[in-house]
């Protein structure tokens, strides 16, 4: 099997495969739209509230930066004359706690954001909480001098740009490019800062040292390189035109005047470590307070403008995120929804496809098989509903599947007509060959009659019992086309004729033993069928054991009916094949000529026929004697306990109780192979010479048959002939033979005495055979000679009859 084999079959159903066809593809878009969404919602979100974030610190902190600024100046003008008025410095620390308050208060705010904008905050914080101390330096210098106190101040700014560019790096890349100029800017206004706050403090003693100015030099470098190069090329708009106009104003021009004095001093001075400044103080003093207004100013109003573009931007994303989850989420369940209805109109189709298949193989199909076999007439195109499902692959797989069930239907009437017509010629057959065995066995009765010499009668006989197998055999032709035997009976029949009927119906019913005690009957419905069915069992024990060894039949009364044991010593067969017969056996064998012809054990088939007609359970198993052991049980609903009338009688001949009602006389019901021939060989509606009374009489009264190789009866003596009795219709009766009449006095046997009467020792088979063969013949000679000749010359031909020799042996066969 391969692998994508197997991946179908763990599948499931088709089911399962199409619901997974469309799951799979509404997960996969429901996963893309909540991942987009979210993704979205959070950008904009997240840009809110940095810029929520930026406006509670006061326009991300250049409040507090550009009070901190004014604040260093003052303190370098008050650090440069501490006799000076602290009115303005005072007031510039009021400001510059207002705005530190401002970002102080936002420490839930700051804990919520990222983890690189809250490290520059907290270090912001940090440093605005040393502000107390270095104010006190500057107040009262006594650790560190004035210009570290200012490099504090200038510590602190340098955090607060620097959390200033942490807060301007946004999702948006416009917004990030807009505050990249701002953020130079601001860092130009703080190099700016950082020169007045030198030369303020250097102002008073008219020079620098050499490493104050390094200091501003540097500062003085930066700054121009940043304006120049950084922030005017990348301003735009009205940013862009206030840059321009400051660096165009006077007071820009005065300052950069100022410093290129100061930068050209150091040529000037006679000693490097004491730098004379030129006499700007005035001049610088004045440029700074108007350009700081200016670029406060234009700082303020980009910050602002920033944040307000940051807050339209992330408002516009919150928006367009709605707007794109909700379209987003239509689309997924329209899609959804289209999947799931093709999905489930898929699946209804097929689950009706599949119902229809289903009902075909286990409904429709079935039942139409059965009506068949019942005989019925079956329409195929209404056996056939025709299936629509469309014109597309699907509708196309029903049409095949409506060819396939009108073929299937088709197909199953065919077999049935050419079954039923294969069985009405088997029929015709058996009938026919029955009519022919009949007519045969009616001859060799005949024969039987005419002649008494013991060899001719014993062909006769073996003849008989030849014919009667036959008839057997033309039985299971009309057992295997469906039909009954033509035999049947009117009373129950005694058990122990049975099952000396079902011996007399084999080849070798010399090795049958027949072993019970029971005085039950068979209702007349299945008389025929169980003498059948034994006899089949009898004969595949005889045919499948060797010759000598005996075949026994044992009866008996069990719980649950009567148990008839067919017991032979063959070589048996395997348990597989034990198995294999019972299963076949326990259910109602059907007509298939391709099985009978594949297995020629008919018998089987018909004891199978037979047994479930009448509810009779056959099972085989093995023998201890090494062969088979056919067990039949059959049911108490076939099994009488008494005759018709009432019980048998222990007087009555044997042919009492068998009249059949067939038309074809007694002969069937007579125990046909036994050794003793025991039936009358009367038709149905013939009188014997006691009349229509004592046939009737008969026909109610019936008892078993003397019990094979076991019963024995009292050996008659001679006697004298019997005075003649007129009958009731005027005509003289038939005289009575008397045994050993006609033999000469050396060979009559002798009679018994009186006093032995009903003693049974010394009488044997033999004997019982003879004596029920004469009465045999000379009963139905008076039948048939009764119609035939007048009466004189029957009294004429009785003497001659007489005169021949009484057979010793008993029939063969029948």
């Amino acid at each position: 099997m391969s692998r994508r084999t197997g991946a179908r079959r763990r599948l499931g159903s088709i089911r399962l495969s199409l619901v997974l066809l469309a799951l799979v593809p509404s997960v996969t878009l429901a996963a893309m739209w909540g991942v987009t969404t979210i993704q979205m919602f959070s950008e904009g979100l997240r840009l809110r509230d940095q810029t929520d974030l930026s406006r509670s610190t006061g326009a991300m902190g250049t409040d507090a930066t550009l009070a901190l600024q004014r604040e260093r100046s003052l303190s370098a003008a008050w650090l440069a004359t501490p006799k000076g008025s602290r009115a303005a410095l005072d007031t510039q620390r009021a400001q510059t706690d207002k705005a530190v308050a401002k970002l102080v208060g936002q420490a839930d705010a700051i804990e919520k954001a990222p983890s690189r904008i809250s490290d520059r905050l907290y270090s912001v914080l940090g440093s605005v909480g040393s502000l107390e101390y270095y104010r006190d330096q500057v107040d009262n210098p006594t650790d560190i001098t004035a210009q570290q106190a200012l490099d504090q101040y200038s510590s602190i700014i340098d955090d607060q740009i620097h959390a200033f560019q942490e807060l301007s790096q946004v999702d948006d890349g416009d917004l990030t490019s807009q505050a990249g100029p701002l953020i130079g800017l601001e860092h130009a206004a703080e190099l700016v800062s950082r020169e007045d706050a030198q030369l303020t403090l250097a102002w008073p003693t008219g020079h620098l040292d050499d490493k104050a100015w390094t200091q501003f030099t540097e500062l003085v470098n930066t700054r121009r390189w940043l304006v120049q190069d950084q922030v005017v090329p990348q301003l735009t708009g009205d940013a862009k035109a206030q840059t321009e106009r400051i660096l165009a104003s006077r007071e820009w021009q005065t300052l950069q005047s100022v410093e290129d004095r100061v930068l050209a001093s150091r040529n000037a001075s006679a000693s490097a470590d004491r730098i004379a400044l030129p006499d700007a103080q005035k001049q610088w003093s004045a440029a700074m307070d108007t350009l700081s207004r200016q670029y406060t100013g234009l700082i303020e109003r980009q910050t602002a403008g920033l944040l307000e573009r940051s807050a339209d931007k992330a408002d516009a994303l919150l928006l367009k995120a709605a707007l794109l989850s909700t379209g987003g989420l239509l689309a997924l369940l329209l899609c959804v929804g289209m999947s799931w209805r093709i999905t489930r109109s898929l699946s209804r189709r097929l689950r009706g496809l599949r119902r229809a298949a289903v009902s075909l193989a286990q409904e429709r199909l079935p039942d139409v098989v059965a009506r068949l076999d019942r005989g019925e007439t079956v329409d195929p195109e209404s056996a056939t509903p025709e299936l629509d499902y469309g014109h597309d692959e699907l509708g196309q797989v029903a049409r095949a599947f409506n060819t396939a069930q009108r073929t299937a239907v088709h197909t199953a009437v065919e077999l049935a007509d050419t079954r039923r017509g294969f069985q009405k010629i088997i029929l015709g057959i058996a009938r026919q060959s029955q009519n022919l065995v009949n007519l045969q066995l009616s001859k060799l009765d005949t024969l039987e009659r005419e002649h008494t010499d013991p060899d001719i009668l014993k062909g006769l006989y073996e003849l008989d019992s030849t014919a009667s197998q036959l008839r057997r055999y033309e039985e299971n032709l009309v057992i295997v086309s469906g039909e009954r035997p033509g035999r049947s009976w009117s009373e129950p029949v005694a058990l122990m004729d049975i099952l000396r009927s079902a011996v007399g119906e084999v080849a070798e019913y010399q090795r049958v033993e027949v072993l019970t005690e029971e005085e039950v009957y068979v209702a007349p419905p299945a008389v025929a069928d169980v003498i059948h069915l034994l006899a089949e069992l009898i004969d595949n024990a005889t045919a499948y054991s060797p010759a000598p060894s005996p075949v026994t039949v044992r009866a008996g009364m069990v719980a649950k009916g009567l148990a008839v044991e067919v017991e032979d010593r063959g070589l048996g067969m395997s348990e597989e094949d034990y198995t294999s017969f019972n299963e076949q056996l326990a259910v109602p064998p059907q007509f298939d000529v391709v099985a009978l012809a594949g297995d020629l054990r008919l018998g089987m088939f018909v004891i199978g026929r037979l047994a479930h007609r009448h509810g009779i359970t056959v099972t085989l198993r093995s023998s201890p004697y090494g062969g088979t052991t056919a067990i039949v049980l059959i049911p108490h609903e076939i099994v009488v306990r008494e005759s018709a009338d009432g019980g048998a009688k222990d007087g009555d001949t044997p042919e009492d109780g068998l009249v059949a009602v067939d038309g074809r006389g007694a002969r069937d019901a007579e125990p046909s192979g036994s050794p003793e021939r025991a039936d009358a060989r009367g038709k149905t509606g013939e009188q014997t010479e006691e009349g229509p009374e004592r046939l009737a009489g008969s026909a109610r009264e019936l008892r078993p048959l003397v019990t094979a190789r076991t019963a024995s009866a009292a050996r008659s003596a001679p006697s004298a002939p019997s005075e003649v009795v007129p009958r009731r219709d005027g005509l003289a009766p038939l005289p009575r033979r008397v045994p050993q009449t006609s033999l000469v006095e050396e060979l009559r046997e002798e009679s018994a005495p009186a006093e032995d009467d009903g003693s049974f020792d010394d009488f044997t088979a033999e004997a019982a055979a003879s004596s029920l063969a004469g009465f045999q013949r000379g009963t139905l000679r008076a039948r048939d000679d009764d119609a035939e000749p007048p009466h004189d010359e029957e009294v004429a031909a009785v003497p001659r009859q007489a005169a021949g020799p009484v057979p010793s042996t008993p029939p063969a066969d029948r």
